[in-house]
């Protein structure tokens, strides 16, 4: 698939996937939301990596839906005649075409890590807050951009948000439109870790990512598949998943592994995932 907004590489059991529209402030135009979907998609589908790194180029990580979204008429229902209710329930599924460019993000089976420099705002928020890693430079910021263009932000940024931050910190983020900064960020728990600069925060990231392609992919996915279901759901709910998952999944072979290497003081073999069917 030619790519618009994206440069892709893999390394050692890890997709990078970097935004590459630096003049553009990584601005999300019509093209991004098909193409992340599509790789996040084909990568885990075709288990083409154990884990994914998403980070950007330039100053800046993400400004945010790009204007030129709004007239071009992607937020438009021009195609359902003049019935303002099919009009309407075009716009409806626009938007949720929208919303699933994250949710891939959150199904993957493996694990997905962002690195934020500079800015990060608006639907960028949203795209973070889909992912199960945050780390950032410490001159990094997050706004809910859209309520200071009278918008109330429509792909995940409120649903996902008060997930991983406390709920007043999102409220006041979303009520205020204001910067939380990296540091506040990272005090809060939204930001894993921050580093002095983009290099070091690529540096960083590709580090800890080696270490997570390293574990069994199998023992990744149930962690991931286990916890995205406890945000969720009550603990009873969550320890029966969990008692499910390990009925079915646990793979006596990859703990032995592990063992193994751990006592000859080697990195363990791993079997990958299997292609999606």
């Amino acid at each position: 698939m030619p790519l618009t907004c994206f440069d892709v590489r893999y390394d050692g059991g890890v997709a990078h996937i970097q935004m590459n529209r630096p003049e553009q402030k990584n601005t999300l135009i019509p093209a991004f939301w098909a193409e992340l979907r599509t790789l996040v998609q084909e990568i885990d589908d075709e288990a083409r990596a154990r884990v994914i790194v998403l980070s950007s180029t330039g100053r800046h990580f993400c400004a945010g839906l790009d204007l030129g979204v709004f007239d071009g008429g992607m937020f438009r229902a021009t195609d359902g005649g003049d019935e303002p209710g099919r009009k309407r329930a075009v716009l409806y599924q626009g938007i949720k075409s929208l919303q699933e460019t994250f949710t891939a993000i959150e199904r993957a089976r493996v694990p997905v890590i962002a690195a934020v420099q500079g800015g990060c705002a608006g639907a960028g928020v949203a795209m973070v807050c889909a992912c199960d890693l945050r780390y950032a430079t410490s001159d990094a910021f997050f706004v809910v951009a859209e309520t200071n263009i009278a918008i109330t932000a429509e792909v995940g940024t409120l649903q996902r948000l008060p997930k991983v931050l406390p709920d007043a910190i999102a409220r006041e983020m979303a009520f205020r439109g204001m910067r939380l900064p990296a540091t506040r960020a990272e005090a809060v728990g939204f930001v894993n870790a921050t580093f002095d600069d983009h290099d070091a925060l690529l540096a960083g990231v590709s580090s800890i990512a080696q270490e997570i392609a390293s574990k069994s992919p199998l023992a990744e996915w149930g962690s991931k598949h286990s916890l995205n279901h406890a945000r969720d759901h009550s603990v009873d709910d969550g320890l029966d998943l969990v008692a499910l998952w390990q009925a079915g999944m646990y793979y006596p072979d990859d703990c032995m592994e592990a063992m193994r290497a751990q006592r000859e003081g080697r990195a363990a073999d791993f079997e990958d995932l299997r292609p999606a069917p």
